[in-house]
């Protein structure tokens, strides 16, 4: 069976640093920290006191009062991300198959705010089990892709992965290989999470995995630094609509870039902290190029997971230091974390948005916040600091990994035709 080509038709982010595709890459460029002092609640008790919030965000301009009031953040997040994508895809204005258009979402956590305030009001009250008839729709990570599909009419495959932090790459590669496969002809991929709450911020506080760097939170995300201290936590969705080509060709939509390859490994190693010697990651890397029928000397481009947490990076590091050889030193390697955060469930689709950008306009968005190299690391690799740098990028990949060791690796490479 040959397998069908997949490309990029539509891009759609609600992000720390931008509320629109534009608006984020516009920031990614210009090297915007989304890092401030928390204004959801009072975090002034807590270890970490800011986070990278989505900004100047009413859900209601955007969805209907009641139907929103029916979502956790997280959904209202997807469907907003969801709108913009499909919008610019042009997809609903060819008269499509819509029982051949489907949605596969990632969320790593999905209702966290709604479980919180269903707890808070059972235990603050008398006993009585009084829940809001909407709780657990609200809070399940399936609801965004059910919603999305609901919206749109969309009546092929649907379903939400959950990998931690690997969620949305995990969604973007099932929906790759759906479309390959001929079981789809377009599917609306991404994710979402909404984690900036007092449950999120305490639990990722609990296990030590936060910066603590209350006093300067927009320097806070420091991949690659030698004062790394943990990661900043993020909110918002990444969607991206993944079509197949000779459907794409077919009505006349532009095309971003086209999807290579994907790949999928487990590190079998910790709960939470990633294999020392970065095993895991070199072999999702390894099986993504397989998958794409590539050589490592094809990759311009690394947007590496690079949470800022002390043993992560040097992993991923050591990872692309055997993947790659010597051809590490010819490529651009960036955190976007530096600037967004760390999106967890929906860190792989924002940041394979930033792949898919770098490849249509061949710059790289750099890495902000280094002030002291870390001599565990390899200070000869190119991590594209401070500034962007304009550079050919035919080949990109977006690592993301998650606790429980889950790994992922997108390829996107240049559309030629």
């Amino acid at each position: 069976m040959e397998l069908k080509r997949v490309v990029v038709t539509g891009l759609g982010a609600l992000t720390p640093i931008g509320n629109t595709v534009t608006e984020y890459w516009d920031a990614l460029l210009a090297g915007k920290s989304g890092a401030a002092i928390i204004q959801q609640f009072d975090a002034s008790l807590f270890k970490t006191q800011f986070a990278c919030e989505v900004k100047n965000f009413n859900a209601e301009d955007f969805i209907d009062r009641k139907e929103a009031r029916k979502m956790d953040q997280f959904a209202q997040y997807a469907m907003v991300s969801a709108s913009e994508a499909v919008a610019d895809s042009g997809l609903l204005d060819s008269n499509p198959n819509f029982d051949k258009i489907g949605v596969v979402w990632g969320s790593g956590i999905g209702g966290l705010k709604t479980f919180q305030d269903e707890a808070e009001n059972f235990f603050g009250g008398d006993g009585t089990p009084k829940f809001n008839p909407f709780f657990i729709p609200k809070m399940i990570s399936d609801i965004a892709a059910g919603l999305i599909s609901i919206k749109y009419g969309f009546r092929g495959p649907n379903y939400v992965t959950v990998s931690a932090c690997a969620s949305a790459s995990n969604a973007i590669i099932d929906a790759f290989n759906l479309i390959r496969l001929g079981k789809a002809h377009a599917i609306v991929t991404g994710g979402s999470e909404a984690g900036v709450n007092q449950m999120g911020m305490g639990g990722f506080n609990g296990l030590k995995a936060l910066s603590t760097r209350n006093d300067s939170p927009e320097t806070a995300s420091r991949p690659f630094d030698a004062d790394r201290d943990g990661f900043v936590l993020g909110e918002g969705a990444g969607a991206i609509i993944l079509e197949e080509y000779e459907h794409a060709v077919k009505r006349g939509a532009k095309i971003y870039a086209e999807i290579a390859g994907g790949g999928l490994s487990a590190d079998a190693y910790h709960m939470t902290a990633p294999h020392p010697e970065g095993i895991g990651a070199r072999n999702v890397m390894i099986s993504a190029l397989e998958d794409a029928e590539m050589q490592p000397e094809e990759v311009d481009y690394i947007n590496v997971h690079g949470t800022s947490t002390p043993l992560g990076d040097i992993a991923e590091t050591k990872a692309i230091a055997q993947v790659f050889g010597e051809h590490a030193y010819n490529l651009n390697i960036s955190s976007t974390k530096s600037m967004t955060g760390h999106l967890l469930g929906a860190a792989g689709a924002i940041e394979a948005i930033a792949c898919i950008l770098a490849v249509k306009n061949d710059i790289v968005p750099p890495t902000i916040n280094h002030f002291t190299d870390d001599p565990e690391l390899d200070n000869k690799l190119n991590f594209t600091f401070h500034t962007p740098q304009e550079r050919t990028v035919n080949v990109a990949i977006s690592n993301t990994f998650g606790f429980g060791g889950h790994n992922t690796s997108v390829i996107v490479k240049k559309f030629k035709g």
